[in-house]
């Protein structure tokens, strides 16, 4: 299992890299041209749920896809001019934040269009079956893929097939009580409800509370063996609660501002805003609390901790801005079939 300040400094990293980039699409000068999303508030799930795949596997995710890729081991600095749509980008900055992909660590394709990427997920994981390696696709989807069509097909087929893949829904959209299942008898109920629908296909299935970066990592390393064991798919429901910042049209700073990582014990400092998400929801937060309770890391080194990984980030940042944008000579480059008219 990976070390507690490992887990933390890589939902540290996520959090600043996420931050940057909602500073880069409000800048007036624009660096950032159209929408973005990004993965505040859901740190743990992808942190447990990467650390707990082997290098060989292979990952599929979303329009929320940063977060992922980071925790999955890409480069900041490449991540963020993918965004910018800058040369020294994942996909030479044809891509853009909706589609960061990297190939060389598994994740073959991510897809902005909802569910897009769960039927591709799907093929990764039959082309093991058939090839008789080893391998696991897991695919990241929010709550609302599960009302497209091609869910309940991949889920189906998954299940008739036996094909190793996990499911991981991220469903952002919960109250604290119910995030784990055990609040009220309402929110008991409404924490099965979606979960149901895998159970009906015969798949195995968990509920997670996603703002606990252990809980995710010991339940994505079940899911993960279950599915390489031959044992057929397995389907995750990680909840959390949404970071207030992105209730506007666009994701915003302007109420919540940048985390501070004092409020880990002073949550009352927090912006009026954004106080009882930092005190009851906050993925980041409610770890950063845990680990000093242990001992491991000081309010001296949780400080320190978050300025090198700060440093880390602005220096991504001013390389993501050094980019090159791709020149008009190059627009003919990486298509499929060239001198077509």
């Amino acid at each position: 299992m990976p070390e507690p300040l490992d887990f933390l400094r890589t939902m540290l990293r996520i959090r600043r890299l996420e931050e940057a980039v909602v500073r880069l699409a409000e800048d007036p000068a624009r660096p950032i041209r159209g929408h973005v999303h990004v993965y505040i508030g859901q740190e743990a799930a992808g942190t447990g749920a990467c650390a707990a795949l082997e290098p060989g596997d292979y990952v599929f995710t979303t329009h929320r896809n940063h977060g992922h890729v980071l925790a999955r081991g890409g480069e900041p600095g490449r991540i963020l001019a993918e965004i910018l749509g800058r040369v020294d980008g994942y996909s030479q900055g044809r891509a853009g934040g909706f589609h960061v992909a990297a190939p060389h660590l598994g994740i073959l394709h991510t897809s902005a269009i909802v569910g897009g990427s769960i039927p591709l997920a799907a093929g990764a994981a039959f082309a093991a079956s058939r090839l008789g390696n080893s391998k696991v696709a897991l695919v990241f989807f929010g709550d609302g893929a599960m009302e497209e069509g091609v869910f309940s097909e991949t889920l189906n087929i998954a299940q008739l097939w036996r094909l190793p893949l996990v499911f991981f829904m991220e469903n952002n959209s919960v109250s604290p009580l119910e995030r784990n299942g055990r609040g009220s008898p309402t929110s008991e109920h409404s924490a099965s409800a979606l979960s149901d629908v895998p159970r009906a296909y015969g798949l195995t299935t968990e509920v997670v509370d996603g703002t606990d970066v252990d809980q995710v990592y010991a339940t994505s390393r079940r899911a993960i063996a279950h599915a390489r064991g031959k044992n057929g798919p397995v389907f995750i429901e990680s909840r959390t609660s949404r970071w207030p910042g992105t209730y506007a049209s666009s994701p915003s700073l302007a109420q919540t501002g940048e985390t501070d990582v004092t409020w880990a014990w002073s949550p009352e400092t927090a912006p009026q805003p954004a106080r009882r998400w930092v005190e009851h929801s906050d993925p980041l937060l409610l770890y950063a609390r845990r680990v000093l309770q242990t001992g491991r890391i000081d309010q001296d080194g949780l400080v320190r901790l978050d300025a090198s990984v700060r440093a880390e980030l602005s220096s991504a940042v001013d390389f993501a801005l050094r980019s090159a944008e791709p020149s008009a000579d190059s627009a003919s480059e990486f298509i499929l079939a060239p001198g077509l008219s």
